[in-house]
């Protein structure tokens, strides 16, 4: 938990910084790839999901360590042979994991949110999944465990090799010659993003493309045929909760609805999209039929509404940071109380962001939970140690976040579903 709070100080940053610039990049080329609440809602899914696994909300079947220890031919020393082996069994236990969350129904819901974003920028690789709380597939491990490679070695390495899928998610970097053969690059990882029948489920590996070359998942991104980004099946909101759990509840809804028990039992595991016979007519979802012929969600907003989540994000990565630079000072009850005051912020703000009345509800939810800490607390978490007043200027952001909710919901949607009419 500490440590990789500590990672994460670090990495946050950076990440931001180069968002940053590609935002930039795109406004001086004329093609601006980020629209702004589209990267405010990769951003937000990235937080949840890195304080999910902050506060170790997953539960591994098989630990790599029972392994190692078990299943040892030998035992390897910390050594560049043992993290180049940890490195390459890492891109093949990442190569069949993203493959089958790929082509099996329940697993898909895991990751349907990385796909989610109908843009294709660095922001949107940070859209990782808050709904995967068992990890299944460690035992893919098993040839480093064999050969002795210390499960320090796979700790350490799992996080840079998690890191490193970051870079490729961007339209303005064209192909790059060699290292196309070699390495996954943002040419490859747009075909893998894209929703066009040419490109569906193919290019799954992370770091190197060989995999895919190797069991037949390859395709090269096609000059006439450009990439359209999305999911069949939109999200069609900001929310990276509702687009976690949408295609979960949808199964669940199958499940109860189907007339036979062999549909209740098998729609689990039939591949992606699959549902009963005749439910498409039944009980339809929306879906894209014509990748080129479809209207993005949310692509019109005030830009008050815009400004104001950019502000909320800000605020409460600002939040986050704080939790993971004092993280090592709070009490287990503290680091889970202040976690779920920032996965509260993020549903209210996301749920604004959707233009939904709701908000409000939840907003004052926020309140309330917020206020109540430092009521019980005396203070936000020992914040004054780091920023003098830092309490009253965390009460002064939860109030005026209350009432600028307030003013979105009873003025600004109206005047806007004034103007739209």
């Amino acid at each position: 938990m500490k440590e990789y709070a500590a990672i994460l100080v670090y990495a946050m940053p950076i990440f931001l910084v180069l968002i940053i610039i590609e935002k930039l990049y795109g406004y001086y080329k004329g093609e601006d790839t980020a629209p702004l609440m589209d990267s405010v809602s990769s951003i937000s899914s990235g937080m949840v999901n890195s304080l999910k696994d902050v506060l170790g909300l997953s539960i591994t079947l098989l630990s790599y360590e029972w392994m190692s220890i078990h299943l040892a031919l030998f035992q390897q020393e910390v050594s560049i042979v043992s993290i180049l082996i940890a490195f390459i069994v890492i891109d093949f236990y990442g190569y069949w994991s993203h493959r089958l969350s790929h082509q099996i129904n329940f697993l898909w819901n895991k990751h349907a949110i990385h796909h989610s974003s109908e843009e294709f920028n660095l922001s949107c690789a940070l859209r990782q999944s808050i709904s995967s709380f068992v990890n299944l597939f460690t035992f893919l491990l098993l040839p480093a465990a064999i050969v002795g490679v210390p499960a320090k070695v796979i700790a350490i390495t799992l996080p840079i090799h998690l890191f490193l899928q970051f870079w490729y998610h961007t339209k303005h970097i064209k192909k790059m010659g060699i290292l196309e053969k070699i390495i996954v690059t943002p040419s490859h990882h747009r075909v893998h993003h894209a929703i066009n029948p040419e490109y569906m489920d193919k290019n799954h590996g992370q770091i190197f493309i060989f995999w895919d070359k190797l069991f037949g998942t390859f395709q090269e991104e096609l000059d006439d045929v450009p990439a359209v980004f999305g999911i069949t099946r939109p999200a069609q909101t900001w929310n990276p909760f509702r687009i976690n759990f949408q295609h979960l509840w949808l199964l669940i809804s199958d499940a109860w609805r189907a007339e036979n028990w062999k549909d209740k039992l098998t729609i689990w595991f039939q591949p992606t999209g699959w549902r009963p016979a005749n439910f498409e007519e039944k009980y339809p979802v929306i879906k894209i039929t014509n990748v080129y012929q479809f209207t993005k969600y949310g692509s019109q907003h005030s830009k008050l509404l815009m400004y104001w989540s950019l502000f909320q994000l800000f605020l409460t990565l600002g939040l986050v940071s704080i939790l993971y630079l004092s993280i090592a000072n709070l009490s287990l009850e503290n680091i889970f109380i202040y976690a779920f005051f920032i996965f509260i912020s993020v549903y209210s703000y996301t749920e604004l962001m959707d233009t939904n009345k709701y908000a409000m509800l939840w907003e004052t939810i926020r309140f309330t939970y917020g206020i109540g800490v430092v009521v019980a607390l005396g203070d936000w978490f020992q914040i004054d140690q780091l920023i003098p007043y830092g309490t009253y200027l965390v009460m002064a952001f939860i109030s005026l976040s209350f009432f600028g909710t307030l003013y979105f919901v009873s003025t600004d949607f109206k005047s806007e579903k004034l103007a739209i009419a």
